[in-house]
């Protein structure tokens, strides 16, 4: 029964997607790339939220609460949701007005074809990051709730996804996107009651969450040190990754393929901001099951599970906290949202592949069927490479925070010069972009077994007095300083400075009002 109704959810996937294929008219690639700027508002506003609803979301936000804290449950889901609304505040508008097709292009615009391929790296790279922590949450949820093999349910259920979008782009995307984003909220809303009263109901549940973790019970990090836990550098720490995740949540392809996809630059606008609303909002489930699992008397084995494996904590609350049927439309909502961001996010790095790579710099003349094929393979392409990513990763939550780490220190100074700063140029942006990856790197990578190499509290205690020690994390050897907000604030210094400094050779680009891209 279980494996009929989910083989059932993915044909419904496929028929949706599928049918939505009819809405390309023109047969141009903004049809495929970017719905021919004809999206309306409310598919917009849902698609965007559906997408960042997506499987880290609901795992990442039940893990942190489990294994940290409130604050680190929230982090994620309010840090996207602000992003969401600061983007449309600010970026969302502007890009619309000037007829872009993907996020790629303000940097072609500004710095010039070659230099804007380079670019595209890094944001093709978080793409199919965010892909595979997307496969990692669905197929950990699989094995748990469904005892199915991790490898099976990841191929599966990235076959059937990539088939969809490659038939029929953003469109496809944009309709299943509405159906799935339904299913994540019906099936949040029937677990919770029984998830509440299966821990006392919910005063019973925060009272032994309180007792247990008095100082992580907050929503937010203390003004200062208090307790063990919220010392000094985890509290900087815990703004350090909130910043780049609100900042590093706005230079996305995947969410610009939907601002451009409006129907005009003030609906743009009121898509991102009330897409914001959305996933703030839906942030208060997940983290209310997230409590369940922790009050929740565990058999020792399936404690001792946890302990080791809390990305777990959904899964295993769907399995044995609910009835069969609630656990089944349980894993149903992990497997809407996880579908809906992994079309989007494939789409979104093989519109810049295709697009901006091959099409604008490689091959300017290549004819519309052949960009067709070279969009579809990419699609197809880049499904493998998350598959393949997604069997070497452990941490949901992990994973989804760096896929923003690489955006937020890369790219969110590149794309505020490029649309604000008429003076910068293309030796600006090198400069900044060079320092920024050295600097990041330079903090090491605990998910990748990377070491800090740049010993940034020795620096910092030649300045001001500080304990270095404490500035790294004693279990893995992570640097708690916050030198990805120092990395992304040195570029975004830089950019205009060096700018100025080599004007007379290095010739700023205007930003014209329209892209040449708004004649695809």
């Amino acid at each position: 029964m279980p494996l009929l109704t989910i083989a059932l959810m993915y044909a419904s996937f496929f028929a949706v997607g599928w049918l939505a294929a009819r809405k390309i008219k023109a047969g141009t690639a903004a049809d495929f790339i970017i719905a021919g700027r004809a999206m309306p508002l409310w598919v917009a506003t849902l698609t965007m939220t559906a997408t960042w609803v997506d499987g880290g979301y609901l795992l990442g936000t039940a893990e942190g609460v489990y294994k940290s804290s409130l604050a680190s449950g929230i982090q994620g889901g309010v840090c996207y949701g602000v992003s969401l609304i600061l983007g449309g505040l600010f970026f969302a508008r502007r890009m619309r007005a000037c007829g872009f097709t993907t996020l790629v292009d303000p940097f072609e615009a500004r710095f010039g074809k070659r230099w804007a391929a380079v670019l595209s790296v890094p944001a093709m790279a978080a793409e199919t990051f965010w892909s595979a922590e997307l496969l990692v949450a669905l197929g950990s949820t699989f094995g748990v709730v469904l005892g199915t093999d991790l490898t099976t349910a990841i191929l599966v259920s990235a076959v059937v996804v990539t088939l969809y979008t490659m038939i029929g782009g953003m469109w496809s995307v944009a309709y299943t996107d509405v159906f799935q984003l339904s299913l994540v909220v019906l099936g949040l809303a029937v677990a919770l009651p029984p998830a509440l009263h299966a821990v006392g109901g919910l005063h019973a549940a925060w009272a032994t969450y309180a007792s247990a973790r008095p100082d992580q019970s907050s929503l937010l990090p203390p003004l200062a040190a208090h307790g063990a836990f919220w010392t000094r550098q985890s509290i900087v720490s815990w703004w350090d990754v909130s910043l780049m995740l609100m900042l590093g949540g706005i230079p996305w392809n995947c969410y610009f393929q939907r601002v451009l996809a409006c129907q005009t630059p003030g609906r743009a606008q009121w898509h991102s901001i009330l897409s914001g609303v959305l996933t703030i909002g839906l942030t208060v489930p997940p983290l209310l099951l997230g409590l369940c699992v922790f009050a929740y008397a565990w058999p020792a084995d399936l404690a001792a599970r946890l302990a080791v494996q809390p990305a777990d904590a959904l899964p295993l609350l769907f399995k044995h906290m609910v009835p069969p049927l609630v656990g089944l439309l349980g894993l149903g909502a992990i497997v809407g949202a996880v579908t809906s961001s992994f079309s989007s996010s494939i789409l979104s790095a093989a519109s810049m592949f295709g697009w901006n790579t091959c099409k604008r710099l490689l091959w300017p003349d290549l004819s519309l069927p052949v960009l067709k094929r070279v969009l579809r393979g990419s699609i197809a392409v880049l499904g493998g490479a998350a598959v393949i990513l997604a069997l070497k990763v452990e941490s949901v939550q992990a994973l989804w925070f760096f896929t923003s780490d690489l955006v937020f220190v890369l790219l969110f100074p590149q794309l505020v010069c490029a649309l604000f700063d008429r003076k910068a140029n293309l030796a600006g942006s090198c400069a900044a972009f060079a320092v920024s990856l050295v600097l990041r790197l330079g903090g090491g990578e605990p998910l990748f077994g990377i070491a800090p190499i740049i010993p940034y509290p020795q620096i910092m205690s030649a300045v001001v007095p500080l304990d270095v020690a404490r500035w790294y994390d004693p279990q893995t050897g992570a640097l708690l300083f916050p030198f990805k907000t120092l990395a992304a604030a040195t570029g975004m210094v830089l950019l205009p400075v060096v700018s100025r400094m080599t004007a007379r050779w290095s010739r700023p680009r205007r930003l014209a009002a329209d892209s040449e891209a708004a004649g695809v």
